[in-house]
């Protein structure tokens, strides 16, 4: 357990004890304002979370709102918890059957959806003032699993772009550390993205179409345990070629494609 403050904006983050290979150090959850608090991403149903989350909530004055990234447990299996403690509390997120359905520029309280989808399709991050909430669209650390849903890819990017058109000062991510240098961070994840598409059509130009030559090509720094998960996250920049007319004729579809 770990509790981040930024002094000056109002916000603390708790860090739950789930830190794992796809969690990293843990989920962090987000609590903004006082009298009372907004909380972004409840995280998971551990005991000891749930006790620093309501001892935080308590001294900001109670709970005005949940707001979700997205619905994968690790952010959200502790919502049922949370509401148990403060039933008047409106559930928002942008899937599911939530009190407030989000969008692209719905504002919830002090906070602003941001349509992020890529690294699920019901993903959004929040923004108040130069404070944006990532959850799993931009990590402290380390790179981001794209789901291969119809429009990932290109979705993803566009999200990117409009976290960066907001000119933000910190990230608070979903997990990993504090992302202090903003536009950099942004910068980085578009750029991580675009050199791997580049990558991906110089394989293809080169005539590689198996899954296997594709991986060798452009993500040849995949240790051989992980590389049939890596399969997987190949069929979203494959979608977005396709969807844009740019994949050749018989490149074989990853076995989960879909």
């Amino acid at each position: 357990m770990a509790r981040v403050e930024l002094p000056g904006y109002g916000i603390v983050g708790i860090r739950a004890s789930n830190g794992g290979p796809l969690t990293l150090t843990g989920t962090n959850s987000w609590i903004v304002g006082e009298g009372p608090a907004w909380l972004v991403d409840p995280g998971p149903a551990l005991e000891d979370h749930l006790e620093a989350l309501f001892a935080e909530l308590e001294r900001r004055g109670g709970l005005a709102g949940i707001a979700l990234t997205h619905s994968h447990p690790d952010h959200a299996d502790a919502v049922a918890a949370v509401r148990s403690r403060y039933p008047a509390a409106p559930l928002a997120a942008a899937g599911g059957e939530p009190d407030v359905a989000l969008a692209d520029g719905r504002r919830f309280g002090p906070l602003t959806a941001i349509d992020t989808r890529g690294h699920s399709p019901d993903h959004v991050a929040f923004v108040t003032g130069r404070v944006g909430f990532t959850g799993d669209a931009v990590l402290g650390e380390g790179s981001v699993f794209i789901s291969p849903h119809p429009g990932a890819m290109a979705a993803y990017l566009d999200g990117l772009a409009r976290l960066r058109r907001r000119e933000l000062a910190i990230l608070c991510p979903g997990h990993g550390p504090l992302v202090r240098d903003a536009a950099a961070k942004l910068d980085q994840y578009i750029a991580h993205r675009l050199e791997r598409e580049r990558r991906l059509l110089a394989a293809l130009d080169a005539g590689r179409r198996s899954s296997g030559e594709l991986l060798d090509d452009v993500w040849d720094a995949v240790p051989a345990p992980l590389r049939p998960a890596a399969a997987v996250p190949l069929a979203a920049p494959l979608d977005k070629l396709a969807d844009e007319g740019r994949l050749p004729e018989g490149v074989e579809r990853p076995r989960d494609w879909h």
